[in-house]
Parts: structure tokens; sequence; C-alpha cells
């Protein structure tokens, strides 16, 4: 095939991903303004407020708009249990599949709305279902962004992802326990790198436990903290260290028996 052939075919693959990835942004883009109205109804179908309890009613950013937000809730809760439960539900899908920051808000006044272990469900569940949206908008528009600008070090995350693949469950549970890296960045980056979704979103359900079980019983005191440091103490940080440790054990036994029987 001549030179100029090929400058030719590649300029058309070139003009294809281009479109690809436009494509792929524009879909996104839609889903999120598509959320974004969803979030709208919900709201709209909420009781109707007092004019001092309305501006309340928002996406908690620090923790003292997640007091005065956890307040007002609390007074509605009663009569209207179900549609506080489903709010909680959607926006911390709605945050956790936008990789927007918050969610740890949300988490600490889903132990002061609910009582502890459907609070506990209720975090692990939106974990997992916002962490797979999260992965499918990744897929859809970053796996294509990083293979396009990035194509070594994504090689280079793919080989990493092999050698462990048959212990992949293991390695999120540790990732979502320990702090080494964000949750946002595990949910974006899981895809590009070639982790299944099964294991992925399986590993963020068990693994997002411990530290929401620190983070819930933070919130069954919500009225005392000062700041989500609060919620941290030795023995929480002790707890999570032997979890992590924990979710490593299978590994380490499966490779001391693979290496003994070989």
């Amino acid at each position: 095939m001549s030179t100029q052939s090929l400058n030719t075919r590649r300029k058309s693959l070139q003009g294809s991903t281009s479109l690809s990835t436009s494509r792929s942004l524009f879909f996104v883009v839609l889903i999120f303004l598509t959320s974004l109205l969803a979030l709208g109804l919900l709201y709209r179908q909420f009781p109707d407020l007092e004019e001092h309890e309305a501006k309340f009613i928002k996406l908690p950013w620090n923790l003292e708009e997640a007091k005065q937000l956890g307040l007002v809730l609390d007074r509605y809760k009663e009569k209207y249990f179900y549609e506080v439960l489903s709010g909680v539900f959607l926006v911390y899908i709605f945050l956790q599949t936008f990789a927007i920051p918050g969610s740890i808000f949300l988490s600490i006044l889903s132990g002061f709305l609910f009582p502890f272990y459907l609070a506990l469900l209720l975090v692990c569940c939106c974990s997992a279902v916002g962490a797979s949206l999260c992965f499918f908008l990744s897929n859809l528009l970053g796996k294509k962004v990083i293979k396009k600008f990035f194509p070594e070090k994504a090689a280079t995350w793919a080989k990493a992802v092999d050698k462990h693949r048959n212990n992949l469950l293991n390695y999120i549970i540790f990732l979502r326990v320990t702090p080494l890296l964000p949750n946002w960045f595990i949910n974006m980056s899981a895809p590009v790198i070639g982790v299944p979704l099964v294991p992925f979103a399986l590993g963020t359900f068990i693994g997002v436990a411990p530290p929401s079980f620190v983070a819930i019983q933070a919130g069954q005191t919500l009225h005392t903290l000062t700041s989500t440091s609060d919620a941290w103490s030795w023995m929480s940080i002790t707890v999570l260290t032997l979890f992590a440790l924990l979710s490593l054990i299978p590994v380490l036994l499966k490779n001391r028996f693979k290496d003994k029987f070989d």
C-alpha cells in the first residue's frame, strides 16, 4: 500500500475516532442533564416546606449544611419516610455517578436519619450502583480519551491488572477499604485498565462497608460533630486496617498454595 494511501487511511481513522468521542461526550452531557431533571422532579414531589427550611434542601458541601439538612429531613421523615429515603438514595447515586464530591456527608446524614443497618445497606447499595454507572460513563468516554492521549500508560495499567486478574475482587475490596486511591479515581480508571464490572461492583459493595460503618456511626451523633475528622479515631483506623489485611489473606493463601503445589 502506498504512503499516500496509508496517510489517507490514518486521517480517516482519526476523524472517525474524533466523531465517536464527540458523540460519547454528547451522551454523557445528555445523561447528566437528564439526571438533574430527575432530581428536580423529585424535589417538586417533596411536601411543601416552611420558608426558613427550603433553603437547606440542597447538596451538603460541609458538615454544617449536612446538619441543617438533617434537621429538616428528620422533621418530615416520620410522615414521608419513603420520599426522604428515595431522595437520599437518588442524590447519593447522582454524586457517585458523576464523581462529584460530597457523598461522605450523605453517609453521615444517613446514619442520622435511618436505623444503623438500613443506613449501612443504603450506603453500600448507592456506592455500588453509582460506581457502576460511573464505570459505564468512563467506559463510554474516558476509555477513548485515555487510550487516545495516554496509550502507553493505558497499556501499562492493563498489564498490571492482567497480573492480578484472578484476585481482582480482593484488590478492589482492599482499595475501597484503604484511602490509597480516591473512590472517584477508582471508578473512572477501572474500565480503562480492563477491570470487569462484576468484581468491580461486588468489591465496591463489600469494600465500602467498613469506612461507611464509621461514617454512619458518626452520623448518629451528628449534632455534636464539628468536622468530619471527629468521626475517626485510633479504634476506627485500626478496624479499617484489619479489614484491609483480611481482604488480602485469600490472595496470600492462594499464592502460597500455588507455589507449594507447583
